[in-house]
């Protein structure tokens, strides 16, 4: 687990090249706010998470699995990882933060991806 990336990720940066595409400025990791979230738009006051389906416990395929090996270890695992984004979720919505989650199997639909970004661009 110790070359397991927590930033500048892959699919972190296929978002991050989608929001440049799109004309977006925006800041990394800003360690000011709850979660250091990967992409933080303070002049429209929305902050993204880009969260790997595995590591979060997302209800698709890939996030449904837990490895047959030390089974309650990850199970454990991803459960805190789940009740800490809930956390920061609602800190970020209570200081007045829209929060979106970009999950990585979106990821695999590229237009779809740039167009729901361009929505949370257009939308204030």
């Amino acid at each position: 687990m110790a070359r397991v990336k927590g930033r500048d990720t892959r699919p972190e940066l296929i978002v991050r090249q989608a929001l440049t595409r799109l004309g977006a400025r925006y800041r990394l990791h800003r360690k000011d706010l709850p979660g250091a979230p990967d992409v933080v738009m303070p002049g429209r006051k929305l902050v993204i998470f880009v969260h790997g389906c595995f590591w979060h416990g997302h209800d698709c395929a890939r996030g449904a699995r837990v490895p047959k090996a030390n089974r309650d270890y990850w199970l454990g695992k991803v459960g805190r990882n789940r009740a800490r984004d809930a956390r920061h979720l609602v800190a970020l919505t209570t200081a007045g933060w829209r929060v979106e989650t970009i999950w990585e199997c979106d990821l695999k639909d590229r237009p779809g991806l740039e167009m729901r970004l361009r929505g949370l661009l257009e939308a204030r």
